[in-house]
């Protein structure tokens, strides 16, 4: 039997979930993990990356008045209560706003429905790669499985290797991974969607 760690970047795997019409929540995540590995492969623990809402007033672009954003981490209290799971925590900040649609073309003067929030994941990618080279020197798995899009991990993923620890890149159906993380990686494993 091969122990294998899971590291799940759950930002990517909630914006591809959805696309595919999945219910996103901490069933669904447990679900998906149990999917990932084989017969031959023990899983060790699972380790998913991500950000509380953003919590906080800002003030829109066009009226300036305020919007309030409001959430709640619960979901991730109760995914750190699964067997087997750690909730790694980045920080998601406020990065302004964004038009909605660009170029802008025949319309008439802007209002605040025209543009988006934009938020920005922070620690995420550096979390992940740290938990890498961390499992890599350690030698308590023979695999990591990555769940991500982010090319950043692809220096701790090479020094896994460099370690003697396989590196396997899980692909949710209907998602697309960059080639980076494929040429940097021992598998490649495309999954289906739990049901």
């Amino acid at each position: 039997m091969k122990k294998i760690v899971l590291m799940i970047d759950g930002g990517f795997l909630r914006v591809a979930a959805k696309r595919a019409g999945k219910h996103y929540d901490p069933a669904f995540i447990e679900s998906f993990s149990k999917t990932c590995p084989t017969a031959e492969e023990e899983l060790f623990r699972v380790l998913y990356y991500d950000c509380a809402p953003y919590q906080g007033n800002q003030k829109l672009p066009v009226s300036g008045l305020t919007q309030t954003f409001t959430g709640t981490d619960q979901w991730l209290l109760d995914l750190a209560k699964k067997d087997l799971f750690a909730v790694r925590r980045g920080i998601l900040k406020f990065r302004g706003y964004k038009l909605k649609n660009v170029p802008i073309t025949g319309i008439g003067a802007l209002t605040d429905t025209d543009f988006y929030p934009d938020f920005e994941q922070k620690g995420v990618d550096m979390g992940i790669g740290l938990d890498i080279a961390s499992y890599s020197a350690m030698k308590c798995v023979d695999r990591i499985g990555l769940i991500t899009a982010d090319t950043d991990c692809v220096s701790a993923m090479k020094l896994a290797r460099k370690s003697g620890v396989q590196v396997i890149l899980f692909a949710p159906s209907g998602a697309m991974t960059p080639s980076e993380l494929s040429q940097h990686s021992d598998f490649v494993r495309t999954l289906a969607w739990p049901a």
